[in-house]
């Protein structure tokens, strides 16, 4: 029996606005381009109305030689300004995969030193060994587990929820 069997489902309906954040012990790993690039226990979950939850990871255990600063930026009113990060193994660049707080607003400090990753730009995003589905468009870039419950904003037709 997996652990997603026993684990009780969520709504994100149910979710906060501002965002909640919690600590998440499970086991997250983003591959790319045949490489690991992320292997943690110690994420940051954050969990806001109508989305699924996005994941930060610390900065300790993501290859940041895998890492390249864009020129891009987007600002939160929860947690911020938003630095942007390309990811290139070898000749393969993922633009704008990844994103961090390099200064977040309270209460979200514990967000510093660590990156979210779209699972949509990257090859394989897993939690517990589950692969995760990617939230739908290409801005808040949330995963889907199967404990978590939609509709989730993001697709068509969703921007005005």
């Amino acid at each position: 029996m997996s652990s997603y069997e026993t684990m009780p489902t969520e709504s994100v309906w149910d979710y906060p606005r501002p965002p909640a954040l919690r600590r998440d012990p499970r086991r997250i790993v983003v591959e790319c381009a045949g490489e690991v690039l992320a292997d943690t226990t110690g994420a940051w979950k954050i969990m806001e109305t109508s989305h699924p939850p996005v994941f930060y990871l610390p900065a300790a255990d993501i290859r940041g030689d895998l890492l390249r600063s864009a020129s891009h930026r987007t600002w939160c009113e929860w947690k911020g300004i938003a630095d942007y990060w390309d990811v290139l193994v070898g000749s393969d660049i993922r633009a704008l995969a990844a994103w961090s707080y390099p200064d977040p607003r309270p209460p979200y400090r514990e967000l510093t030193d660590h990156f979210a990753f779209y699972a949509g730009r990257v090859d394989r995003c897993t939690v517990d060994g589950y692969t995760v589905q990617p939230q739908e468009g290409d801005f808040y870039g949330g995963w889907i587990t199967p404990e978590v419950r939609g509709p989730f904003k993001g697709g068509a037709r969703t921007h005005g929820w």
